[in-house]
């Protein structure tokens, strides 16, 4: 067959979309009764009646008789049409039919002589005809051809990707799961789900550069959230003893395996509670989640993880003491220096320890912690939002990061309600903010005055969703786990 340019497929069926109207026929009408979906037939119903509708995938046209194979959500499965079965009218409107096309059909299922269930067509119509060609997707034992499979394109054309490889659907499916999951388990445990500004007046919650943007009508400047934290805790302080949000956060920073700009985030804040009682908790929510997915166990780079186990908890020190084998002083800035230089880290002589702590971390450390574990006990420079430790050294915080697979995949704290030590941690990242550090947050003096007002002992969690999805689906890649994610623009 000649290949045909695009323009030129487009405008033959074009044409055939004045044919089919030269019939009487609306190529585009409003509603089908769809009486079954495919796997009804896929079942062997034989010699039931049923109505169908979905999009054409194959045409195996035979003269009198022809052959083609139907999609819809479930499944797929093969339809046969015959000029004897049906009327005049409706063949000729099958000559006229692409891949593509939508159809709904009404039949009786029968086996084919190679036991394939079939529908025979006794009636068929047009519900949408196709002037943009998808890709031809061949087939044989079970294997496909000529697949779209370059990623770029299949996140660009997001549409193509669930047609020609609609196994991708059930990813974004079990991601539904998992979110619904996650709500069941927070409604029950009495968490009210609330709602607060995506553009704020003031950027805070996380270590983070933020998008910016202009209301014109109120000639202010806001700022695209990077968290939800700050307002969640000033309902707190209003008296809600336990909240969550399942909010779109942004952060205006790079791209890569694990980070999207726009990415989904859930935060959840309870009274009267601690870090350790978030540990316990957040377990039994993953937990929850693998339970409602009908899975034990999920897989890593052909390691098997399984959440019936308990999650470990381990001090930076003693992570670092298993996998470096070495004795660290945690508070001593040139040892730590020293260590960075023996790991050919870069870094600086005049860097701070806990930024000499971070990259022995996320360069020597996190990558190994396959097995789900809080890495509990962080710096309080780089924890601005949570109580210093109650027995530890005091420049270190009761807070705890969750790793699994080598990936962070929460990160809690007992939250620091105390607004004297809370206003000079705000002053010291202001500092940083004005000397040149895009991701310190500014003094936020509402959050402030909320804490002034009083706020009790609190514990707090943020989780990414999108980095959940990512584990159960098994995808090392954020953006298979994002149904539409962020993309440069093609010039």
């Amino acid at each position: 067959m000649e290949n045909k340019s695009l323009n030129q497929i487009i405008a033959a069926r074009k044409e055939k979309i004045q044919k089919i109207l030269d019939l009487g026929i609306n190529p585009y009408p409003y509603n089908f009764k769809v009486k079954h979906s495919t796997d009804f037939i896929i079942k062997k119903n034989s010699g039931k009646k049923t109505s169908i509708a979905g999009r054409i995938m194959s045409l195996r046209r035979m003269g009198k008789a022809s052959f083609l194979n139907l999609q819809d959500m479930n499944g797929k499965v093969q339809l046969f049409i015959s000029r004897d079965d049906v009327n005049s009218k409706t063949y000729e409107l099958f000559k006229l039919l692409d891949i593509g096309d939508f159809i709904g059909v009404a039949g009786t299922v029968f086996i084919t002589k190679t036991n394939m269930p079939t529908l025979k067509i006794e009636k068929l119509e047009l519900l949408s005809k196709s002037i943009r060609p998808i890709p031809d997707v061949k087939e044989k034992d079970g294997e496909k051809f000529n697949l779209v499979s370059d990623k770029e394109f299949r996140y660009r054309k997001r549409f193509v990707d669930l047609i020609i490889n609609p196994e991708v659907k059930n990813d974004f499916i079990k991601r539904a799961t998992i979110i619904n999951s996650i709500r069941n388990f927070l409604n029950k445990n009495k968490y009210i789900e609330v709602e607060t500004p995506v553009l704020q007046p003031v950027y805070g919650g996380a270590n983070a550069k933020p998008f910016v943007t202009y209301h014109n009508a109120l000639d202010q400047q806001f700022y695209l959230r990077i968290a939800t934290e700050l307002y969640l805790k000033q309902l707190i302080v209003g008296g809600f003893e336990r909240v969550y949000e399942m909010s779109k956060d942004f952060r205006n920073e790079g791209v890569d395996r694990s980070h999207n700009p726009e990415f989904t985030m859930l935060e959840f804040y309870q009274a009267y509670v601690d870090y350790h009682y978030m540990m316990d908790f957040v377990e039994k929510m993953f937990k929850e989640i693998a339970k409602d997915l009908k899975m034990k166990t999920v897989e890593v780079d052909n390691i098997k993880i399984d959440f019936s186990k308990k999650f470990h908890r381990k001090t930076m020190d003693e992570l670092m003491k298993e996998h470096l084998n070495e004795d660290v002083d945690l508070s001593s800035q040139s040892g730590l220096f020293n260590l960075c230089k023996k790991y050919n880290l870069k870094v600086k002589k005049s860097d701070s320890i806990a930024k000499l702590i971070d990259e022995i971390m996320r360069r020597k450390i996190e990558p190994h912690l396959i097995e789900p574990t809080y890495v509990i006990n962080h710096p309080v420079e780089i924890s601005p939002l949570a109580k210093v430790h109650r027995d530890a050294d005091k420049s270190f915080t009761e807070r705890f990061e969750l790793f699994i697979g080598g990936m962070e995949f929460a990160n809690g704290f007992s939250e620091l309600n105390d607004p004297i030590d809370q206003r000079n941690r705000f002053e010291d990242q202001s500092s940083k903010r004005n000397s040149g550090d895009e991701e310190a947050f500014p003094i936020d003096e509402n959050f402030l005055e909320a804490i002034e007002t009083g706020m009790p002992p609190t514990a707090g969690v943020g989780v990414g969703i999108d980095r959940i999805a990512m584990l159960f689906i098994g995808t090392r890649w954020i953006r298979d786990s994002i149904i539409f994610p962020t993309l440069k623009t093609l010039k």
